[in-house]
């Protein structure tokens, strides 16, 4: 071979082991955080023409100020750090007021923060004490006219394999009297309970997720008779967090979606053909083992008439200590007909727990609400809730909302003084120290009327 062409042999090799090197790295990178590789280069590049960049490179809004008054409702904080596990908003007493319903894990109770006039609130405990809630949802499950209320009792939060789960139904008497009444008991963890007539016959049938931690399952439970319920299992294995109802595929029954995490990190749609039969489909599977998923819910999030699913990866609990990792954040899996999603990736957000679509600035399409219990506290800037700003075309730009109280885990909304603005309700789960921003149950009251 000549001197010369052997030379450009070397450098036209050179060159391409220099740009090969880089693009694997970043393909690599780009699966960990499970990215189509596409949406991670331009989200990539895009961040580095921003000056105003997160550490993971996310873009940052700053042209938006903070709309949202904070403070703590019901009771205030003890010695002990809060865990509120999960908050949803409700009227729970029918008087026109929104309320708000929180399990409290730390001390094993589901308590009603009652509006009791405007802006005024009073924590009252319903039922008796339950071991670790997780979970709370709200249906007439005995067809009587009032609202009873429906707890995943996990029994311990932290990782356990006994059975020590159980489904308890607080039931309401008509005057805000509530009774327990243990649906099923010394089974795995249950994480979620939610309701719906999956068998076409007229009464409250419950969806079932259950993390176990080397034992789960997720199941229904269909109401044979009053206050009796026959157990259908649907898929054997632990790990579940969340299973939401919906009609998924546009068919007029009701669906399963669920979340199942650990080695799995998997989404699944159990389809219903009307009368109670599923049939199951795997439509996501992370390629990431450790992902971390965190949360899904059931929203049209780009209004097109059909349900999507919102899901958050941030979960941090096997780390020793927990902490951010670099593939947080929130994504949408947009519904195409038939049991078909497509990924999208919302953004990055360290410790990203759980996400709320709501239009927090009114103008016609839905934003994504975002609360982080594993950030880089640490550092007094580290974001426990943010807000991602659709720009009516599914693009999101993230802005910072809040820093403080940390550890913030569980997040609903509702227009709760009805002014017609959305407002927010976290819980937060202080599990880990710095315990200098703690909270407990804060409101968050939306000012952006008044800017």
């Amino acid at each position: 071979m000549a001197p010369e062409k052997s030379l450009r042999t070397y450098w036209i090799t050179a060159v391409i082991i220099i740009i090969a090197i880089p693009l694997v790295m970043l393909y690599l990178d780009a699966v960990q955080r499970d990215q189509p590789f596409n949406e991670y280069l331009r989200g990539l590049f895009t961040s580095v023409t921003d000056t105003n960049s997160h550490e993971r490179g996310e873009a940052l809004d700053k042209s938006v100020p903070p709309f949202l008054d904070s403070r703590l409702i019901g009771e205030g904080l003890d010695e002990t750090p809060p865990w509120i596990t999960h908050v949803i908003t409700t009227d729970l007493d029918r008087d026109g007021l929104l309320d708000v319903i929180a399990c409290d894990a730390i001390r094993n109770q589901v308590v009603w923060i009652r509006q009791t006039a405007a802006g005024q609130f009073q924590e009252i405990p319903i039922g008796t004490s339950v071991a670790a809630p997780a979970h709370a949802a709200i249906s007439d499950i005995d067809g009587d006219g009032d609202l009873d209320v429906l707890v995943a009792v996990m029994g311990a939060i932290l990782p356990n394999n006994d059975k020590i789960g159980s489904i308890v139904i607080l039931e309401n008497n008509g005057s805000e009297q509530f009774t327990n009444r243990v649906i099923d008991e010394q089974v795995s963890r249950v994480t979620d309970v939610e309701a719906g007539d999956f068998d076409g016959d007229g009464d409250i049938d419950l969806s079932i997720g259950q993390f176990g931690y080397y034992d789960g399952e997720i199941r229904w439970l269909e109401q044979t008779a009053s206050w009796q319920f026959e157990s259908h299992q649907l898929l054997n294995l632990p790990g579940t967090i969340h299973t939401p109802v919906g009609d998924l595929d546009g068919d007029g029954d009701l669906d399963i979606a669920a979340v199942v995490s650990q080695e799995w990190e998997e989404i699944y749609a159990f389809e219903n053909d009307g009368t109670g039969n599923f049939t199951q489909h795997l439509v996501y599977g992370s390629t990431n083992e450790d992902f971390g998923s965190s949360g899904l819910s059931l929203v049209d999030l780009d209004l097109d008439g059909d349900l999507d699913l919102l899901y958050t990866n941030g979960d941090a609990f096997d780390y020793s200590p927990p902490g951010p990792r670099p593939w947080h954040g929130v994504q949408w899996l947009e519904n195409h007909g038939s049991l078909a999603f497509e990924y999208h990736r919302i953004g990055d957000f360290p410790g990203a727990y759980a996400a709320q679509a709501a239009d927090g600035d009114r103008d016609g399409d839905l934003d994504v609400f975002l609360v982080s219990t594993f950030n880089a506290w640490d550092d007094p800037t580290a974001q426990s809730l943010s807000w991602f700003r659709n720009d009516g075309n599914m693009e999101f730009a993230l802005h910072d909302l809040a820093s403080s109280p940390t550890h913030l885990l569980t997040l609903t909304s509702g227009d709760i003084n009805d002014d017609g603005w959305t407002d927010l309700v976290t819980g937060s789960m202080h599990v880990y120290p710095p315990y200098d921003r703690m909270g407990r149950v804060t409101l968050w009251t939306n000012t952006w009327s008044g800017r």
